[in-house]
């Protein structure tokens, strides 16, 4: 009689490396934005760009939050796609609020709160964006486990 023996596949899975890279990302972007900014005015305007991007202190911590994060649930294939479905909650609910901020699809709703995180348009097209790498993170399959048919040996 055969036996069936489940082989776990070797290596990180996709959604794995996929998280790593992204924490890594943003725990980078983040230190270097507290760099320029420093803590003074944490919730307030800068005029300091990185790439494009506007940040403050508070952006600039959330940003290492997402990549502590991010490096942290890297380590199982599980929690990497929860972190996926985090990425794309979050970030779409700050893309899509930045997105009003800006006036790009409505009157901001809370103006009262001004711009707290220093969005702009740039900032919002990078969270939406994260936000649907988040999405392919959390729905991306698995890899397979091998099933090894061993046959018995012959008495």
């Amino acid at each position: 009689m055969a036996t069936s023996n489940d082989i776990r596949v070797q290596g990180l899975q996709p959604v794995q490396v996929i998280a790593g890279l992204v924490g890594l990302l943003y725990l980078a972007f983040g230190i270097y934005g507290l760099v320029r900014t420093g803590f003074a005015n944490f919730a307030g305007r800068h005029d300091v760009l990185v790439l494009g991007f506007m940040i403050n202190p508070l952006h600039s911590v959330m940003n290492v939050v997402a990549g502590v994060l991010g490096l942290l649930m890297a380590s199982s294939s599980g929690l990497s796609r929860t972190y996926g479905w985090i990425l794309f909650i979050g970030f779409g609910l700050v893309g899509v609020w930045g997105l009003m901020i800006t006036g790009m699809i409505a009157s901001h709703p809370l103006s009262g709160w001004g711009n707290p995180l220093n969005l702009n348009d740039s900032d919002n097209w990078l969270h939406l964006g994260t936000a649907v790498v988040g999405l392919i993170m959390a729905i991306l399959p698995a890899r397979k486990r091998l099933h090894a048919v061993t046959p018995e040996p012959a008495h």
